[in-house]
């Protein structure tokens, strides 16, 4: 159940079997969603985190004028909001962007992993350090990075997180993400993701067709979006 989240914390350390077991052993009830379903809501007191096992998420918050920000996409295997297990509540909602199935960790377990397996207690603090990371990234794209480059580097990050758990081909990957949906990424108007999307694909990098990304020319979109994946912190390291 939980293969993609172990493939995902085994790219970047060593988890042995008995923290495997530890692992397995805090999960609590498991929940078919919907897609366009808020599973979390912001201000909520939480009791438990949310791992994603299968389908895409996002983060999102909304402006009193109904504008939204996304301000991450999460993937399978992607805790959703481990850091409320310290916050207790969020400030921003979370949202499926298809159907899901997620699993609820109590913060009780959570607490128990804390307490008595440092190591895992370690790299599970690494997962709330890696999101602040590619907060980071999204917040430098929206800032600095032209239209072209931003949603360039988007699919260029989901390629490489994607790969990590298997769901990247020779060619692309699925992305059932709307152009409005971009736009909410990407700080853009759709009509500007429209133009961009179409630049892309006469530049012979990109093409988005059925809920689909092709990536044609993976090496010209790293080199277009200047796409540096240290922030992904992909090395395997002892924590």
């Amino acid at each position: 159940m939980i293969e993609t989240h172990l493939a995902k914390l085994r790219a970047r350390d060593t988890i042995s079997p008995e923290e495997e077991a530890v692992i397995r052993a805090s999960l609590g009830e498991v929940r078919d969603l919907p897609a366009n379903h808020t599973c979390i809501r912001a201000g909520e007191r939480l009791y438990s985190s949310t791992l994603l096992l299968d389908g895409l998420m996002y983060r999102y918050k909304d402006l009193p004028g109904g504008e939204r920000q996304i301000t991450e996409l999460h993937v399978a295997g992607d805790f959703l909001d481990l850091h409320s297990f310290s916050l207790k509540q969020l400030d921003h909602n979370v949202m499926t962007l298809t159907p899901c199935r997620v699993v609820l960790v109590p913060h009780a377990r959570l607490t128990e992993i804390t307490e008595k397996h440092p190591h895992l207690a370690r790299v599970y603090w690494f997962l709330t350090a890696l999101d602040a990371a590619i907060h980071r990234e999204w917040e430098l794209s929206l800032g600095r990075r032209t239209a072209i480059q931003r949603i360039a580097h988007l699919i260029c990050e989901l390629q490489v997180r994607l790969g990590l758990i298997g769901e990247v081909d020779g060619t692309g990957f699925a992305l059932p993400l709307t152009q409005a949906g971009l736009s909410d990424c990407t700080g853009l108007t759709p009509v500007h993701v429209n133009r961009t999307l179409r630049e892309l694909r006469e530049r012979g990098l990109v093409e988005f067709r059925g809920r689909r990304v092709s990536i044609n020319d993976l090496a010209g979109l790293r080199s277009l979006a200047e796409f540096d994946d240290s922030y992904l912190y992909l090395r395997r390291e002892e924590r």
